[in-house]
């Protein structure tokens, strides 16, 4: 049986997509996504147009890496995001890859590791069960100053009003708040778009 092919880094997706600030990647149980070409990764996602054309055809990591990008396969995918409702994260496709194109993937790796660790920092103390689709969409979109500042400005919050640890709802509440601060300093629109019906309504 052919060996199916592994990437170095399955948090990336080949498309650009941050699968490692995905909410599916910190979901327990069959239903998480193990990242792009993680474990088992082909027995949950068995085709794929970008890992067949990038992975498994040119054996690169990323479409970035192709002399080919940016390819038709990414206007037919609308790398603005605009076209794909509440799938947000499609906003950081293009952005990421061109980063890569420039400042190469090791670049891009470090400060996408910054962002998976400061996620898994608000997901550890700060999700009461109810923010953890917030706070991946947060760790795509925002700058890594913002997140940092967030955080910052929670912990600080929490030692002048006594909040204690177990308090998870007023840690995430506090948290939240400070995200959306620093969202609307840098326009970003951390709410998931509902998708528009054929009329034109929402």
């Amino acid at each position: 049986m052919k060996e199916q092919p592994v990437k170095l880094y399955p948090t990336l997706g080949c498309c650009g997509l941050d699968c490692g600030l995905c909410p599916r990647y910190y979901t327990v149980g069959p239903s998480r996504c193990p990242g792009c070409c993680g474990p088992d990764f082909f027995n949950k996602h068995p085709s794929c147009s970008y890992i067949t054309c990038c992975v498994k055809k040119k054996n690169l990591e990323v479409c970035a890496q192709c002399e080919e990008f940016p390819c038709l396969k990414f206007k037919s995918l609308r790398i603005d995001g605009e076209e794909y409702d509440s799938f947000a994260t499609y906003r950081k496709v293009y952005p990421n890859m061109t980063f890569i194109k420039e400042y190469g993937l090791k670049k891009f790796i470090e400060q996408q590791s910054k962002r998976i660790k400061l996620l898994k920092t608000m997901l550890k103390s700060f999700n009461e069960g109810r923010s953890k689709s917030f706070y991946c969409l947060a760790a795509s979109l925002l700058s890594i100053e913002a997140l940092e500042n967030s955080l910052e400005k929670t912990e600080k919050s929490l030692r002048d009003r006594e909040i204690k640890s177990g308090d998870l709802k007023s840690r995430a509440q506090i948290l939240r708040g400070f995200l959306e601060e620093y969202a609307a300093l840098e326009e970003v629109q951390l709410k998931l778009r509902k998708k528009e019906k054929k009329n034109g309504r929402k």
